[in-house]
């Protein structure tokens, strides 16, 4: 019996996120099974009246409801509320709700690539994930869905309408969305598919500044962070952009890799709990791959959890700049216990702090410099300034250079990606500082 216990504890994954739970060690609900009650206190601990009144309200659903119930389907009904009244992230998972955790944190599901929560009775959209059918819709965050086809959301459980929005790839529903400044609710189409997701894109900006962006934290998320930016320091890179809008969180052990690509000594993030095994410490090592060059971090309200842990850690190293908008406030560590084969229990057992202490829980990472999410449209009826290359017959500078831009400019950066323009900016004025 020993044997296969210890199975269970190996097979154990726990993650960290908005969406998935987090990495911390406690027993199985089986492991408690096999160690019978002999502590005297224990048992006169038990809440018996209240024990009772659960076994009549049982008996009497039992007896008088207007139909038959099974006893396995009114537990299970119990079960579900007893989690329900704790917190939004601890559940009860059954078959599909597990499958769909371990699909999430390998980075491929199905549906429509979006991260939700239940607020009033509807769907929030939480984030839409990086190239999807969601986001290529223009599914945005903070969006309330009403409506789903033509099957109202509200009444629904979380569960219930997240089965309604998946489907077959191929295959179209019709959402019914209320957004911030929109007068009248706005529909939106969008088609069904296999959504794989690449946690981490780079690219180079104005040829000297490195650009990555983590759309969430999957288990290989650090090993990509590191592949990117080896590829692009190869370059001579003068600053980072660690762009984490957006970003619902995720494996906890990929946001302790990526600060540890940032930092060489220092306390990444520690979790504390009632119970011993809750508390942990994870610390950065001298393994750094870029310890010394300018960094911004992009954050925002969609940046949730192990974004947080991230944008924290960075932000009390005083390793990097935090910009953008106050990030979600998810500072709750979640356990799975499992139950069978296929079920588990999702339990919030700790809060997780940044190096200098601070719960993130409810709170979230304010930016040192803050930076809305605004449009910019520049100006067409300015004064239109004559140069001197505009001169008919001007003469060369003599230096034999063109004024030919590099084919990688983002000469348009400010009107398409107005925070991204504001740290790219900041990066080169703290070059310029540092000279």
């Amino acid at each position: 019996m020993k044997d296969a216990v210890n199975r269970k504890s190996l097979l154990r994954t726990l993650f960290l996120g908005f969406v998935f739970p987090a990495l911390i060690s406690a027993p199985t609900l089986a492991e408690e099974k096999e160690e019978p009650v002999q502590n005297v206190e224990q048992v006169k601990s038990l809440p018996l009246d209240e024990l009772r009144l659960f076994t009549e309200v049982f008996q009497r659903i039992k007896n008088a409801y207007v139909e038959p119930v099974d006893d396995a389907t009114l537990l299970e009904d119990a079960l579900r509320g007893m989690i329900l009244g704790l917190d939004p992230h601890s559940a009860y998972l059954e078959p599909k709700e597990f499958e769909t955790l371990q699909q999430h944190t390998s980075g491929e599901f199905g549906g429509l690539g979006i991260e939700v929560g239940m607020e009033d009775g509807f769907v929030r959209v939480i984030t839409p994930i990086d190239d999807t059918p969601a986001q290529r819709a223009g599914v945005k965050a903070g969006d309330l869905i009403t409506k789903l086809d033509e099957q109202a959301v509200q009444g629904l459980s979380l569960n219930e309408a997240v089965d309604l929005m998946r489907g077959k790839p191929g295959s179209k529903v019709l959402l019914t969305i209320v957004r911030e400044g929109e007068e009248k609710p706005l529909e939106i189409e969008v088609i069904r598919d296999v959504i794989q997701v690449a946690s981490v894109k780079s690219r180079l900006i104005d040829e000297n500044y490195a650009y990555v962006r983590v759309s969430q934290f999957q288990v290989n998320s650090g090993k990509e962070v590191h592949k990117h930016l080896q590829r692009l320091m190869g370059q001579e890179i003068k600053g980072v952009v660690l762009d984490l809008r957006n970003n619902p969180g995720g494996v906890l052990q990929a946001a302790v890799d990526i600060g540890d690509i940032f930092l060489d000594e220092g306390l990444i993030v520690y979790t504390h709990g009632r119970l011993a095994e809750s508390d942990q410490r994870f610390s950065a090592t001298s393994k750094t791959l870029v310890p010394d060059l300018p960094m911004v971090v992009l954050i925002n309200g969609g940046s949730a959890s192990a974004s947080e842990i991230v944008a924290g850690a960075l932000q009390d190293q005083e390793r990097a700049i935090i910009m953008g908008q106050p990030s979600f406030g998810k500072g709750s560590v979640q356990t799975i216990l499992p139950l069978t084969q296929d079920r588990a229990l999702k339990l919030t057992t700790a809060r997780y702090y940044t190096p200098e202490g601070r719960s993130i829980q409810a709170q979230g990472i304010k930016p040192d410099i803050l930076v809305e999410d605004a449009e910019i449209k520049l100006r067409n009826n300015g004064p239109q300034f004559l140069k001197e290359s505009d001169l008919s017959g001007h003469l060369d500078n003599g230096n034999g250079e063109g004024s030919v831009k590099p084919e990688n400019s983002d000469e348009h950066l400010a009107e398409r990606d107005y925070q991204l323009y504001e740290a790219v900016n900041l990066l080169k004025a703290l070059v310029i500082v540092q000279k």
